[in-house]
């Protein structure tokens, strides 16, 4: 069985314990964030009157309740377990600003809109950090802030690992009970990095130790954001083979937004690659659209706006970005392709870890946009602002 799922199904067996015995929900007027009652309680979390808060792995409820009522935040409290969101439903029915969701964590953090804060109590470490962390990126608002603790000593006295692999733990829970679930216990500097990796800034990392002498349980609460400005990832330094010496790179622009799409080495990508002998640039953006959306385009309906020229180490490379000014069909995944899990993306909320190609089109479109690359010489081939509509 996957182990995320085996701990899912763990915690909804304890949720459904609870609920069985009625178990009462003392309130609470302070996060607790660590093991014992004290660390920084609600101040860290800054000013959050009228902002988008998410509190993913609510459990019952309790923290994301105090904060609706407390600060005039709307909060979206998630957790996969079925019965720790009853739990939640039946103590707070009728919170304003409160927003009870059942669902799994990536797909939630996938499909919502992004949030200006987010924060986790003892969660992140159930997940694997390669599938929640990138999603986990685009759904804060560039300048959003994320606070979450994660697991670094448990109470036998074992330590983390630097290697991004679960291990199984034994959790001793306030009834008696214990609970077996899979966690993964990494090193300060693995969880800095794996963050860093998909465009997230670790600002404070507090230690919260167990207040009991004989109990070795020591969590982590880190303290991050999400740069305002978005950092493009950079190329390969490796020599492209001849034909592929020039690129393309498509901009489709419709009334949800961007068209982009996560590369399996993790960047987000314009549809786009490199031009076939015999092609015309704008032949070569419509194929490569095709293979790797699914929409279809007619050449004509293809705008150069101009040719990049950069240097990575000693290989000198040509991209021409286009605007697709129509096009047929919704994008989906296509078998073979490297690219894939196409989205449209506001504007005012593009996805970090951009590939440094498609980052550099999207400026030489649109300068104001506000993303940080490796400079290009850009000649424009045509005026790149006139309005467009699918």
């Amino acid at each position: 069985m996957d182990i995320e799922r085996h701990t899912r199904l763990a915690w909804d067996a304890y949720g459904t314990h609870h609920l069985r015995r009625g178990t009462p929900l003392t309130e609470v007027d302070q996060i607790t964030w660590g093991p014992g009652a004290g660390g920084p309680g609600d101040g860290i979390l800054g000013d959050l009157e009228g902002l988008r808060v998410l509190d993913l792995g609510c459990g019952p409820a309790r923290h994301a309740a105090h904060l609706a009522r407390t600060y005039g935040a709307h909060l979206d409290a998630v957790d996969a377990s079925p019965s720790q969101i009853e739990r939640a439903r039946t103590r707070y029915p009728d919170v304003p600003g409160l927003r009870l969701v059942n669902a799994d964590a990536v797909e939630h953090l996938d499909t919502a809109a992004p949030y200006d804060v987010i924060y986790s109590l003892s969660t992140l470490h159930f997940l694997n950090p390669h599938r929640l962390l990138p999603a986990l990126a685009t759904a804060l608002k560039p300048g959003g802030r994320l606070y979450f603790t994660v697991l670094h000593t448990n109470s036998a006295g074992d330590g983390p690992t630097s290697t991004v692999t679960p291990r199984p733990e034994i959790l001793h829970l306030a009834d008696g009970g214990d609970l077996t679930v899979h966690m993964w216990v990494l090193t300060p500097e693995v969880w800095e990095d794996l963050l860093e990796q998909h465009g997230l800034r670790v600002q404070d990392v507090t230690v919260l130790d167990a207040p009991q002498d004989n109990n070795h349980a020591s969590y982590r609460l880190f303290q991050a954001h999400r740069p305002a400005r978005i950092t493009a990832r950079p190329r390969t330094a490796k020599p492209p083979v001849a034909s592929a010496a020039v690129g393309v790179g498509a901009v489709l622009l419709g009334p949800q937004g961007l068209l982009l799409g996560r590369h399996r080495l993790g960047t987000r990508e314009l549809p786009g690659g490199t031009v076939e002998p015999g092609e015309t640039l704008q032949e070569a953006v419509v194929r490569e659209l095709a293979e790797e959306t699914g929409l279809y385009a007619d050449p004509d309906d293809v705008r150069l706006l101009g040719m990049l020229l950069d240097r990575v180490d000693d290989v000198v490379r040509i991209t021409f970005g286009a605007l697709v000014t129509r096009w047929r069909g919704e994008p989906t995944n296509q078998p073979d392709e490297s690219v894939g899990n196409w989205r449209w993306w506001p504007l005012d909320a593009l996805p970090p870890d951009l590939f440094e190609c498609s980052a550099q089109i999207l400026t030489a479109w649109r300068p104001d946009l506000p993303i940080d690359h490796a400079p290009a010489r850009f000649t424009p081939i045509t005026d790149p602002h006139t309005p467009t509509t699918a």
